[in-house]
């Protein structure tokens, strides 16, 4: 279980949210919603512990994920506004390093089925710097594909993406949860997606 207890989130002399409760169980997803602004960057930084909140504390199976190292980080995986991508290396020599930092391993034509079925046939070969906005979002979102944590994060996935492509994440997500996994969505875009639960939280600008 994944549970947010009390948190509050300060950015200069800013309070962005505070007294921030929910708590996460398999096969669960979460969608944060708001104006850019209202904190659900920060949240998503705080929950994957890249950032300290104010008050309060983020739980993992009962202890607070600042404790936990190692332990923490690979049950999640996170994937914000930047792409998080080599651009001197291609689409499939991009997906088999992430997939190798999680704890995984794919091979060259394991991870040419995952990137044609992104949509990225006929580009598993390319640097990365030469794929279009929209394909390097699908490159990023690839690592779903093949990783094998617990807890997904993500951040504005949806953006740059097509209908198509937003239903094969719409999959990707039922998949993911439908083996226990737990989702936390930061979005603007209304997502339908069958899980075990479904909670919406709103961050006030």
């Amino acid at each position: 279980m994944l549970k947010a207890i009390n948190l509050e989130c300060v950015r200069g002399q800013r309070r962005l949210f505070s007294g921030l409760n929910f708590s996460l169980e398999p096969g669960g997803f979460l969608q944060l919603t708001g104006a850019n602004g209202s904190g659900k960057t920060s949240l998503l930084r705080i929950l994957c512990g890249l950032a300290p909140p104010a008050n309060g504390e983020v739980q993992w199976q009962g202890a607070n994920i600042r404790s936990l190292g190692e332990e923490y980080f690979t049950a999640i995986t996170y994937i914000g506004h930047r792409h998080g991508m080599k651009d001197e290396l291609t689409a499939i020599e991009n997906l088999r390093v992430t997939a190798g930092l999680s704890g995984g391993e794919v091979t060259p034509p394991e991870a040419a089925v995952v990137l044609r079925k992104m949509g990225l046939g006929g580009r598993e070969n390319l640097p990365a710097r030469l794929l279009s906005e929209g394909q390097r979002r699908r490159l990023a979102l690839a690592r779903l594909s093949v990783c094998t944590s617990r807890v997904w994060l993500l951040d504005e996935i949806l953006t740059s993406l097509d209908k198509a492509a937003v239903a094969l994440v719409s999959s990707l997500f039922e998949e993911h949860l439908g083996r226990g996994g737990m989702a936390i969505v930061a979005t603007h875009q209304e997502l339908s997606v069958s899980a075990g639960s479904f909670q919406r939280i709103e961050l006030a600008p």
